[in-house]
């Protein structure tokens, strides 16, 4: 079965009840139970959910895993995956990453003797040497978020097996419509449903997807226990926005592909970040374990930081606001949104400049975002 046929039907079957072609929302705390501990497979939602189950069978087949467990958010679910380490525990991370994910190893988890440091994921040697001491786990992004820095995927995870570490892969900017992480070699893969697999900037969400069944039961028990869980709303509506994921990834794909090619010619443009160009640094990694390059496009313009943040409040089709993925153009300034919770020092350490500006390319006629872009530079 194809990738939009599984987007469909796969966890996706007619109401039995009614013959409602769209299976309903389960509203619902709590179930009838035919005598004490003996239920129809739930007992409380914060445990689990027929719509739980249905998009969890939905994301499992796109990213070609056995097991999903849907959270709150992207970051509930990296607190899922946190709580299966213990204190005194490791973490290698990717350089370049979220500042929501640092954020939440730096100043909440390291509270409770879990360390988290940083190396450049695209240097294999580094790597190496950061993975041959035998950390609890690797936690790899690509795409980066915002630099766009692309990680030989397959070649980090060999090395973290070699080593007996858990390989963890962030897979929102690419979704499972352009890679597919556990394929390359990833024990768990790692969305933000918020962006492109929800793709209408309405819900908030997460999932953790995985082959081993050990960590699923104990991803599964961190929701349950900590209360990670989402809203039956929110995953009904992740079902629908999953409906059409392959053909919005397609439609920004193009998109971002033009507006780089287009940034790149542009005189007022001093650098590109789009991992489809053949300029980029990655390109051949990204070519080799990418099908597509997805919709963020990120850039340096050749003015003063003021001019930048003039401009960005002054689009007609790009909304300066945060989140990205959605089917409207979005525009972000990492470092004071998105990545202002990582220290200054750290941000120029990494290259993440002042003046970068990332777009979340939609899926609006593209004429029309070039045209926008062009009035407002002028």
């Amino acid at each position: 079965m194809k990738f939009s046929t599984k987007s469909i039907h796969i966890g996706q079957k007619p109401d039995e009840a009614t013959g409602a072609i769209i299976p309903p929302i389960y509203m619902t705390s709590t179930y009838i139970q035919d005598a004490p501990a003996q239920h129809k497979g739930y007992d409380y939602t914060r445990a689990g959910n027929p719509n739980f189950s249905n998009i969890e069978a939905t994301l499992g087949s796109l990213e070609n895993g056995k097991f999903a467990t849907v959270f709150s958010s992207g970051l509930g679910g990296l607190t899922g995956i946190i709580s299966m380490l213990k204190a005194g525990d490791s973490v290698i991370g990717t350089a370049d990453i979220y500042g929501g994910s640092y954020r939440l190893f730096k100043r909440i988890f390291s509270n409770y003797s879990i360390s988290f440091k940083t190396i450049n994921t695209q240097d294999l040697q580094e790597v190496n040497n950061a993975l041959k001491l035998k950390p609890k786990m690797v936690f790899i992004e690509s795409p980066t978020n915002p630099l766009l820095k692309i990680t030989d995927i397959e070649k980090v995870t060999e090395t973290a097996r070699k080593y007996g570490v858990i390989s963890v892969v962030d897979n929102t900017f690419a979704t499972p419509y352009f890679q597919n992480p556990l394929d390359l070699g990833a024990d768990i893969v790692l969305h933000s449903t918020t962006k492109y697999i929800g793709g209408h900037s309405d819900i908030v969400g997460g999932v953790v997807i995985t082959n081993n069944p050990e960590f699923k039961e104990k991803i599964d028990f961190a929701r349950m226990a900590i209360g990670l869980n989402p809203s039956p709303f929110d995953v009904w509506l992740g079902s629908r926005g999953i409906k059409t994921l392959g053909v919005r990834m397609e439609k920004h794909g193009q998109n971002a592909l033009a507006l780089a090619n287009f940034f790149k010619s542009h005189p007022k443009v001093r650098k590109v970040y789009y991992p489809g160009l053949e300029s980029h640094p990655n390109y051949v990694i990204a070519k080799k374990q990418m099908s597509g390059f997805s919709g963020i496009v990120s850039v340096e313009f050749d003015m003063t930081l003021e001019e930048t943040k003039k401009i960005m409040s002054s689009f007609k089709y790009f909304s300066l606001a945060e989140s990205l993925g959605g089917i409207e153009s979005l525009v972000d300034h990492p470092a004071s949104m998105t990545h202002a919770s990582i220290p200054a020092e750290e941000r120029k350490k990494i290259g993440l400049s002042d003046g970068l500006v990332r777009f979340s390319v939609g899926i609006e006629d593209i004429e029309d975002l070039k045209a926008d872009i062009n009035r407002t530079l002028k």
